[in-house]
């Protein structure tokens, strides 16, 4: 009976061993994938960022005008 319940508790022991190996490993993985998306939304804004500030408005005139005055200047 003794060496019954030591075999089951071995058991019960190898068993949560690799669930908690197996939840360790999942949740390494769920992290990079994360990391990796926060890495690509990083660059999108950025590059969101750099188009919108080109396209603003004040952005356009002040070329334009810059180029209409280099243009006069020559």
């Amino acid at each position: 009976m003794e060496s019954t319940i030591i075999t089951l508790l071995t058991i019960a022991v190898i068993l949560l061993s690799v669930v908690i190996v197996a939840l360790l490993a999942t949740a390494t993985l769920v992290v990079v994938k994360v990391n990796k998306i926060a890495r690509n939304v990083d660059a999108v804004t950025n590059n969101l960022s750099s188009a919108t500030e080109w396209l603003s408005p004040v952005k356009v005139f002040s070329e334009a005008a810059r180029a209409v005055r280099s243009f006069r200047n020559n």
